[in-house]
């Protein structure tokens, strides 16, 4: 999937699979988050620590039936707009789906409708609407037989990044566990198509082929700049929230392949919060995730996308999520973006992984 930042004011327009609005940040004292992000990355103090103290439940104990209620940090409003509709168009008329529609994203108005700065911004999923996987936490529809792929959806994906104008892109995807490659040829593809168009850096957060590493190697070679996929809890929950093909030991294994098959590609992998884990197994996991040589890490808050899906044990204090963050800097990771509204992909991480990009690649210049 991919996500549109449209952004005249700015001289930096990232493509990102999720956000972090600055209007979710309005508790912020000092500046706001466009001007955090025109002056660079500083992840340490993007997490406000002034919010009053709340005294709403938390957290639920051991057999709790009840739902807790949101926190005031995570509470938005959802506006809409003509960027809303334009976006909308545009898409359908690629035939391309949207993670924000399947997956019952609560901040689709704010993403599509530009916020209060005007930043419209949009998700795309590879290789259609319906997944062959059916993780607890998640809304996107499932089948065992879905729709074959478009083989035009390279090519589109590509022809409308290239004329958006953009620096940075995640290309995400449903799983194609249907498929003898898991879909990793046509998402290879799609990083080629763009390639040929355009300078663009491009990320994708694939699928773990069900640990194929022939599928890895495709991607890898693909030419893509960083290669992302998400670990998305501890080892004990992972059976209870992930589909049972999905196993932690082998999510390690495929960020582990990919560095070995090119040690100077940036690996990433993502963990969500509050589904009952303890601080020693986040802990552990992080250590497991540095083990493999993942680079950057993004911790979030699990939401409840619906009634269905597994209810949130807890709301994490966003001072705690700051300590996850100094805990990732201690343990050497490239950076580490943690906040309760931080998702797998984060504005100020792409800017981030962008300098360091255009670096890399000054260098190979000179040389």
């Amino acid at each position: 999937m991919f996500q549109v930042l449209f952004n005249n004011s700015s001289r930096t327009k990232i493509f990102t699979v999720c956000n972090f609005h600055s209007t979710q940040l309005q508790c912020l004292k000092e500046k706001t988050f466009s001007q955090k992000l025109e002056e660079g990355p500083d992840l340490k103090d993007f997490i406000a620590d002034t919010f009053k103290e709340y005294d709403g439940k938390l957290k639920l104990e051991k057999g709790d039936k009840s739902r807790l209620r949101l926190p005031p940090w995570l509470q938005t409003k959802i506006p809409m707009g003509k960027n809303y509709s334009r976006i909308k168009a545009q898409l359908r008329q690629l035939q391309l789906s949207t993670v924000c529609e399947e997956a019952r994203c609560p901040n689709i108005g704010e993403c599509w409708g530009g916020g209060s700065h005007g930043t419209a911004t949009a998700t795309i999923m590879l290789m259609g609407d319906t997944c062959t996987r059916g993780c607890r936490f998640c809304s996107v529809k499932t089948s065992r037989t879905p729709l074959p792929l478009n083989p035009e959806e390279p090519i589109n994906t590509a022809t409308a990044i290239t004329n958006w104008g953009l620096d940075y892109i995640v290309l995400t995807s449903v799983d194609r566990d249907d498929l003898s490659d898991g879909g990793a040829n046509h998402i290879a593809e799609t990083v080629k198509e763009i390639k040929k168009r355009t300078n663009i850096f491009v990320e994708c957060l694939v699928p773990d082929f069900r640990g194929d590493k022939d599928c890895i190697i495709t991607i890898v070679n693909s030419n893509l700049d960083v290669f992302a996929h998400n670990i998305e809890t501890v080892e004990r929950l992972t059976p209870f929230i992930r589909d049972r093909r999905a196993n932690y030991r082998q999510s390690l294994r495929v960020l582990k392949t990919a560095k070995e098959c090119n040690p100077e590609i940036i690996t990433k992998s993502s963990l969500m919060l509050g589904l009952g884990e303890t601080d020693e197994e986040i802990e552990q996991t992080m250590k497991d995730l540095k083990d493999v040589g993942v680079s950057a890490l993004t911790l979030g808050q699990y939401m409840q996308p619906t009634k269905r899906h597994l209810k949130v044990i807890e709301y994490v204090k966003p001072e705690k999520f700051k300590k996850w963050e100094s805990t990732g800097n201690e343990l050497g990771f490239l950076y580490t973006a943690s906040g309760p509204l931080v998702r797998s992909s984060y504005k100020a991480g792409e800017f981030f992984l962008t300098n360091i990009l255009k670096k890399r690649k000054s260098k190979q210049i000179k040389n």
